[in-house]
């Protein structure tokens, strides 16, 4: 019932669980890529170790988000806005690093990149596979490598 004092709804205790993790997890993320590089392509790269260091954590199950939006598919459905905007930022933070990288393809590289991001934590949730960052990191580098 004290939660309910906090919350209106189940919805909005829902929401609110959803932007806290989003909160969280951004400033995790972000503090770790910035520790690992100190140029845009390093830290591109980084990127990758990052979501190699979550996958392996004893409580990773996965993205809530892709999780929350596979259950709200309705695109108005305000569960479904808050995972968009998780992986909203996600493809936008990729962008920043490649624009202040100076790639010669900035949208192609940009949204190769995501696909890894997102393939790598799909594939580590789904097939358990705590290795598919490093694949994803791989691949990446021949990203860069060609459309940088």
């Amino acid at each position: 019932m004290t939660l309910y004092n906090h919350f209106p709804s189940k919805e909005e205790l829902v929401l609110a669980y959803l932007m806290r993790q989003d909160e969280q997890w951004r400033e995790w993320f972000e503090r770790n890529v910035n520790k690992r590089g100190s140029t845009p392509i390093e830290k591109l790269l980084a990127v990758f170790d990052v979501l190699g260091e979550w996958f392996v954590e004893p409580n990773f199950n996965g993205c809530a988000f892709i999780k929350t939006a596979s259950e709200y598919a309705e695109h108005s459905h305000p569960y479904y806005e808050a995972a968009q905007q998780y992986k909203t930022y996600m493809r936008d933070f990729l962008g920043t690093l490649v624009k202040e990288a100076g790639a010669a393809k900035p949208d192609a590289l940009t949204n190769g990149l995501y696909l890894l991001v997102e393939g790598a934590i799909t594939i580590a949730m789904l097939q358990t596979d705590p290795h598919s960052a490093q694949h994803a990191r791989e691949t990446a580098q021949l990203l860069i490598e060609q459309l940088a």
